[in-house]
């Protein structure tokens, strides 16, 4: 168990992949922590979160919430502070860097804002353990497809993040660091169907950009699942990739909508917005590897990190993309139906639980 009786710093641990992948960590299923340490500068949603936490009256197998004031700790802080960020580290062995400026069109216009975030944070991250001598054992770094074949800030800022990463594993040979990437989580802050949900509730209209814009669907627990799975098994400088199915927007949409007389209404591809979500490049297809049914690994390019690993066939002729495994709107529905995602079937409140 590859936590058991470990220091987890978890940064941007007040996000919402950041909550989930702490409540994940808390259930113990890859070994029972000694300390999970949530570091971000939110002051209000870490203390929504440790209330939440203290408001838990159901007793479920995930025994160590009863525990939980001392095993899971808020620090206010700042991945932009080197400060900050070496005093988390001096209490971690296993630091998952989840703060991110995110938005795309909030890092286009502060791209300064987004450099400091994406790639000053994870620098610190690496500056500090080389600098001090950090005994960390691993360090995975959460990325988005946006940072294959970047065409916005956000995606450019993600992609030196995940070099920064696989670099620092020549500079502090002792650390594992390794990325997970992936595309738009289901229902995450800021992401498409939150948006629709709202717009259903008000009549409409639904507003979609382009009906044949496909989108990867990846749920919350599927994104902590790829990093979990990557903490077990992810060498040296490796990004790991889920293999996941996809559905363009204007399926999405009716099946969120059902058969409600809702309007959707075009308004066309933003800037810096793709069509299709790309996960794995052309280039690098050919240093891509099978891991398992469920994800890709992508080798590092650096020849220092490859050596020591036998050859291994490559999956993939060319790019990975959401344009590949379309799913009909049957499907797309059936699979919004299993992330619990319909406002049919959850009514007001569920679909409400889903969005907060």
């Amino acid at each position: 168990m590859i936590l058991e009786d470990k220091r987890i710093l978890v940064t941007g641990g007040t996000g919402s992949m950041g909550q989930v992948l702490v409540r994940r960590i808390l259930t113990g299923e890859l070994g029972t922590p000694r300390k999970v340490i949530v570091l971000s500068r939110d002051e209000a949603k870490q203390h929504a979160m440790r209330m939440a936490y203290l408001n838990r009256h159901v007793t479920t197998d995930e025994t160590i919430y009863r525990n939980f004031q001392n095993v899971l700790e808020f620090r206010i802080g700042d991945v932009r502070d080197y400060g900050d960020v070496c005093s988390a580290l001096r209490d971690a062995d296993v630091v998952a860097n989840a703060a991110a400026l995110k938005q795309v069109p909030t890092c286009e216009y502060f791209p300064e804002q987004a450099l400091r975030t994406n790639c000053g944070g994870p620098a610190h991250i690496v500056r500090a353990i080389h600098e001090h001598r950090l005994d960390v054992e691993s360090v995975i770094g959460i990325s988005t497809d946006k940072a294959c074949k970047p065409v916005n800030v956000m995606g450019m800022t993600k992609a030196i993040q995940e070099r920064i990463f696989t670099g620092a594993n020549i500079l502090s040979p002792r650390t594992r660091f390794v990325c997970v990437r992936y595309g738009n989580v289901l229902a995450s802050r800021g992401s498409v169907i939150p948006l629709f949900h709202d717009q259903i509730r008000s009549g409409g209209p639904v507003t979609l950009t382009v009906p044949g814009m496909t989108r990867f669907l990846l749920s919350i627990e599927q994104a902590v699942d790829t990093v979990f799975t990557a903490l077990r098994e992810a060498a040296p400088g490796e990004t790991y990739v889920p293999i996941i199915p996809s559905a363009t927007v204007l399926d999405v949409a009716r099946a969120l909508i059902g058969t409600r007389k809702i309007e959707i209404r075009e308004t066309g591809i933003r800037p810096g917005e793709k069509m299709h979500e790309i996960l794995v490049s052309e280039e690098e297809a050919g240093r891509c590897v099978r891991r398992g049914d469920r994800y890709y690994a992508i080798r590092p390019m650096l020849p220092e990190l490859g050596e020591s690993r036998p050859a291994e066939p490559t999956p993939l002729a060319r790019e990975y993309s959401s344009a590949d495994g379309v799913v009909g709107p049957e499907r797309t529905a059936q699979l919004l139906r299993e992330h619990r995602l319909l406002l049919e079937q959850l009514g007001p409140e569920g679909a409400g639980e889903i969005l907060r």
